[in-house]
């Protein structure tokens, strides 16, 4: 078992999510890096979906009370195990008893904790992950909370998985979306060569952008449809936000791109502040 000694400022339980229930209003849900979880799973011997912490913006401290093997990856964020330091993206034997202690990201945003065995918590429509939109799945960590891991699995050595590198300026590649042709050309002119800055009031639901405003398109206003994780949603604000993993399952504004899988690994660590801009590839 691990004890919370102090839980940061938000720590959640995620694996790979909940895919295939949008039908139930329901989202996807699980890590926002699922490179990162994936990694930090190989490293310690676990199925890629293995459900492990994700710590936002800062880490947390946290009493081991039986042996087992760790790892750390993500965001760059400095840990010690008895105050001593211990390496990010490798395996790390930890005695019962020890303390890890993690600290604040100095780079990228979101930190991943795996366990061997993962982490055991309630199976909900097949996923042990935190939703905050839905509030599905185990609330955030508190201090006191003790958490449970299962069985070590025992899966023979992976190869781990590739680090995406942090940036502090992305390139995101999208596809044009469902209602791409009704946005006038300045529009998608603005989109693919201006700038854009990450907003604070971004979460695990949607990533805010600061920038050219998108001017929407004319016409009769559209019904509700379908979105997915990477879609770029544009309010009447004409700011753009692209939508992560704890997305609502429908919306009314117009969708003009999707951006790829590949790339929401990136943009989940994005920090407020950060820059990236829009690169269109072939539908």
């Amino acid at each position: 078992m691990i004890r919370v000694l102090k839980a940061g400022p938000l720590t959640t339980v995620q694996d790979l999510g909940r895919p295939g229930y949008g039908h139930l209003a329901v989202p996807c849900s699980g890590a926002a890096d699922r490179g990162a979880l994936i990694r930090a799973n190989r490293r310690v011997g676990n199925f890629d979906g293995a459900a492990g912490l994700e710590m936002t913006l800062s880490g947390g401290r946290f009493e081991f009370q039986a042996p087992t093997v760790i790892a750390l990856c993500g965001a760059q964020m400095p840990a010690t195990l008895d105050r001593i330091a211990v390496a990010a993206d490798t395996a790390i034997r930890v005695a019962a008893g020890q303390i890890l202690d993690v600290g604040a990201a100095r780079l990228g945003v979101r930190g991943y904790l795996a366990v061997a065995g993962g982490i055991r918590a309630r199976t909900v429509l097949g996923s042990r992950s935190t939703d905050l939109l839905t509030g599905l799945g185990p609330a955030p960590l508190r201090a006191a909370d003790v958490l449970e891991t299962d069985t070590l699995y025992a899966l023979p050595p992976q190869p781990p998985a590739a680090a995406a590198p942090l940036q502090t300026h992305l390139v995101l590649r999208y596809c044009a979306g469902p209602r791409h042709q009704r946005f006038a050309p300045t529009a998608l002119d603005h989109l693919r060569g201006a700038p854009y800055t990450v907003s604070p009031h971004s979460n695990r639901i949607g990533v805010r952008l600061q920038g050219a405003a998108l001017a929407q398109p004319e016409g009769d206003e559209q019904d509700s449809e379908g979105l997915q994780p990477g879609a770029i949603q544009v309010p009447t604000s004409g700011q753009p936000l692209v939508f992560l993993y704890d997305h609502p399952v429908t919306g009314g504004y117009p969708v003009i791109g999707v951006v790829l899988a590949e790339d929401l690994s990136g943009l989940a660590q994005a920090r407020p502040g950060s820059t990236l801009e829009f690169e269109r590839v072939e539908d």
